[in-house]
């Protein structure tokens, strides 16, 4: 056992500027998932998030010389507003680098602490690289935001105020897992403490570092990462972070997007808190891990991490919660193109709730509905609904998970192509910044016509974008080749089958 950890964490000074956080028992949530559910409020921070717990043991242990000389950090939200704070209270200069792409409230917020900000980069690694050169021109301190072995011991001042708030029994603590400063920390306390806890982590599908790592046994580096959950997406676990959870993490959990959008809803429910996507995630895996053990009578706590969301994300939000709450079936429905067969596709549902439907007139022989139905959320009403549609002649397709049909098809449906035109679909994630669409429109050129676009702002730092080109098979490499120099993420979407049922040939 690290003892040196032991009397880090002790020792932590974070108490200068946060709060100890509540930990609240969820009765409703307890009540529908049958086992006892706790909300550890990291949220309620001065800055909505427990990094700055991290920030300020880190500097507040910097010598006198380090400190006049002043610190930086990159970071595009949480650690920015925990190094801003820490170094006004300490009244040291404090310099962050945030990436272009980083929403205005976010900025404003740091320099209301009274940190410089220089705005540079569309990621966080473009702005991280910039922190590092700055650091060693000014002769600043850098602040890492996890590998850090003194953020480490202030991240883990959470697990010391858990089991002095809960002295009894506790099965598992779920902790969201991004670059790994919060889960390294609280195991290690955790652990050394009261060994028979369980420590969780619990990460997005696509941003994965920790689950990916132990896995192959050493850490590695994510092709892209995605960025619902921007405060978790992190390419790589750190090195420090990765020795002590390989050693003290139980287990790994990972979510999707609808699943951390219906625990945000839970959460709101639960303490009419908004809390971010990350600061949800803990909760979204603590719910997969009831659904998929099917324990109960279990002492679970979850670290609701941190509420700084903008409020345009909200909408989404709000649209993916039925899918993440299973309570909404996307069906792509073929039915004849005569009169009367909406009215016999519906009697067929019952009494069920259609909660969307899209059509539009193509052929004379068949109709393409794309539909949504209202559900119970058990696992067999899908099932039941398909096969009487079916029963009765229907062509159904289920493209309930489909991702590309409920982030683009559900709001374009209604023009298919010609069967001589060549047309290839991708998928692209767009830095939102001020003429990013300017500048990948310029670097196409006129080689390639484009056919199909579509794009909704979800308020985050990256848009997604569905982007059709008329072009032959063989010149796919040279488009692609574009994409690269980008350093725009896509994903070829030719053969979705919600492109091609609702908008192919």
């Amino acid at each position: 056992m690290p003892l040196t950890y032991i009397e880090k964490i002790l020792r932590s000074k974070v108490y200068d500027v946060a709060i100890e956080s509540p930990l609240h028992f969820a009765p409703l949530l307890s009540e529908a998932w049958q086992n006892n559910i706790f909300l550890k409020r990291e949220d309620l921070q001065p800055v909505f998030s427990f990094k700055i717990r991290g920030a300020y043991n880190k500097i507040a242990s910097l010598s006198e010389q380090e400190q006049q000389h002043g610190v930086i950090a990159a970071s595009a939200g949480n650690h920015a507003q925990g190094v801003a704070l820490s170094a006004n209270k300490l009244k040291i200069n404090a310099l962050i680098v945030m990436p272009k792409t980083t929403p205005e409230i976010k900025v404003n917020s740091v320099r209301d602490w009274g940190a410089e900000v220089v705005l540079f980069g569309d990621a966080f690694d473009d702005a991280y690289q910039h922190a590092k050169k700055l650091a060693k021109q000014r002769q600043m301190t850098f602040i890492h935001p996890y590998d850090d072995a003194d953020v480490i011991a202030g991240q883990a001042t959470v697990a010391m105020e858990i089991l002095r708030q809960k002295t009894d029994k506790i099965d598992a603590i779920f902790v969201p897992v991004g670059g790994g400063g919060l889960i390294s920390g609280i195991a290690v306390y955790a652990k050394f403490v009261r060994p028979d806890i369980k420590i969780i982590g619990v990460e997005p599908n696509d941003s994965d570092c920790l689950n990916q790592a132990l896995k192959a046994k050493k850490r590695v580096i994510l092709k892209q990462v995605g960025l619902f959950a921007d405060g978790v997406a992190v390419k790589q676990i750190g090195k420090e972070n990765f020795k002590l959870a390989r050693r003290w993490v139980d287990e790994v959990i990972t979510v999707n997007t609808d699943e951390i959008c219906a625990a945000i809803k839970d959460i709101f429910e639960s303490n009419r808190s908004i809390c971010e996507p990350a600061g949800a995630l803990a909760l979204a895996g603590l719910k997969k891990h009831i659904a998929t053990t099917g324990c109960v009578d279990k002492n679970f706590v979850a670290i609701e991490s941190g509420a700084n969301i903008n409020f345009d994300r909200l909408r989404y939000v709000a649209e993916r919660t039925l899918s993440g709450e299973h309570r909404e079936i996307l069906l792509a429905v073929n039915i004849p193109e005569q009169a009367g067969s909406f009215l016999s596709f519906c009697k067929l549902l019952g009494n069920r709730s259609i909660t969307e439907f899209n059509y539009r007139y193509f052929q004379a022989e068949q109709a393409q509905i794309f539909v949504g139905i209202s559900s119970s959320g058990d696992k067999s009403d899908k099932v039941n609904i398909i096969a009487t549609l079916e029963k009765k002649g229907f062509s159904v397709t289920d493209i309930t998970h489909n991702e590309l049909a409920k982030e683009h098809v559900r709001y374009m449906v209604g023009g298919h192509i010609s069967k001589n035109f060549k047309e290839v679909i991708y998928s692209l994630q767009f830095p939102e910044r001020p003429a990013a669409l300017l500048r990948f429109l310029t670097s196409l050129g006129s080689q390639w016509n484009i056919s199909l676009f579509h794009y909704r702002n979800h308020g985050a730092a990256f848009g997604k974008v569905l982007v059709g080109f008329e072009i032959a098979e063989h010149e796919k490499t040279a488009l692609q080749v574009c994409f690269d120099a980008l350093g725009f993420s896509y994903t070829e979407e030719t053969d979705n089958p919600a492109y091609q049922l609702f908008s192919g040939k």
